[in-house]
């Protein structure tokens, strides 16, 4: 089968344990990203088999009326809503999704927490210069966390909080709050008292017509100017400019960032802001983690190449 992997940024997928189960298959990978219609298309003309890399190339309805050729989609972990379901019924397209793990993002994370809290980049960047000692961190111990979304990832962020003896704050919706009720966390009486407190706030909601920018200009103006928000979630939980403007006020003191509005970021006003800390949406990019999700992704894709039931059909 003639097989396409687009968004491959590090020339990794190929060096990957689990690739090897495409031997014999005609694969074609590709590094970067393309957004037009028409260079897409002409890339994709021949694929009868796609495999995607998370949600970094949106497979809408007029690509696929394009990809005459095209039979399956086979997904890099478990969501798809950067697929046109409708669009792929029409065309006969099926979509299959796989796993993933929680563990790399959770890790990725409070890399970021401690990043920002303790300054670790400037101060790499100022000791390379030539100067010592420039910041002053803030300490965990004893302050407060805010995990809202208390699902597989916010669960062990907040685990992580409380190793570093921080006092956890859970809010999100009725499950959330049930959830963290039975673990034994304090769940917040609103979702302003959640923000008031929170001196570390990590963003762990799925992205859908409910959280599209729940988190708004307003919550973050009552955020403590000593506090920090933590997104390695999805970049439109917040309302379109609202982080910008409220880290120029001072509200919260600063950010965290993996995720952004359009990926990769080749032009964005956030970067230039001195107290923001972004890594380019690493974090599921792990070793461990690609050898499970294109693992799932590969199995998936034989089995339907080799005519068995497929029973793991994207939603």
């Amino acid at each position: 089968m003639k097989i396409v992997i687009p968004d491959d940024y590090q020339d990794c997928v190929r060096r990957l344990d689990t690739f090897n189960q495409l031997e014999g298959h005609d694969v074609t990978i590709y590094h970067d990203t393309l957004t037009d219609l028409d260079a897409l298309s002409a890339r994709f003309q021949n694929a009868e088999a796609l495999v995607l890399i998370r949600e970094r190339t949106p497979i809408t309805a007029a690509l696929l009326k394009r990809l005459p050729n095209l039979k399956v989609i086979s997904q890099t972990g478990g969501g798809a809503a950067h697929v046109n379901m409708e669009a792929c019924r029409r065309h006969g397209v099926t979509v299959m999704a796989g796993t993933g793990s929680p563990y790399a993002a959770a890790e990725l994370t409070w890399g970021l927490v401690l990043a920002a809290m303790r300054h670790i980049p400037s101060e790499v960047e100022n000791l390379k210069a030539g100067r010592w000692q420039r910041t002053l961190g803030t300490g965990l111990k004893g302050r407060t966390l805010g995990i809202f979304g208390y699902g597989k990832i916010g669960s062990l962020v907040a685990r992580y909080g409380q190793a570093f003896e921080m006092n956890v704050l859970v809010w999100g919706r009725e499950g959330t709050r049930q959830r963290a009720t039975d673990a034994g966390l304090e769940v917040a009486e609103s979702q302003t008292d959640f923000f008031q407190r929170a001196d570390v706030l990590s963003l762990h909601l799925r992205l859908n017509d409910d959280t599209r920018g729940i988190v708004s200009a307003e919550s973050l103006a009552q955020m403590k100017p000593t506090a920090l928000l933590v997104n390695t979630s999805r970049s439109q939980l917040v309302a379109p400019g609202a982080l910008e403007q409220a880290l120029k006020a001072g509200r919260p003191g600063q950010a965290a960032l993996d995720v952004f509005d359009a990926e990769p970021v080749l032009g964005n006003s956030l970067l230039a802001l001195p107290n923001l800390v972004a890594t380019p949406h690493l974090g599921y990019v792990e070793k461990d983690s690609y050898e499970l999700y294109f693992g799932d992704a590969f199995s998936n894709l034989l089995a339907y190449i080799d005519g068995q039931p497929v029973t793991n059909l994207a939603s």
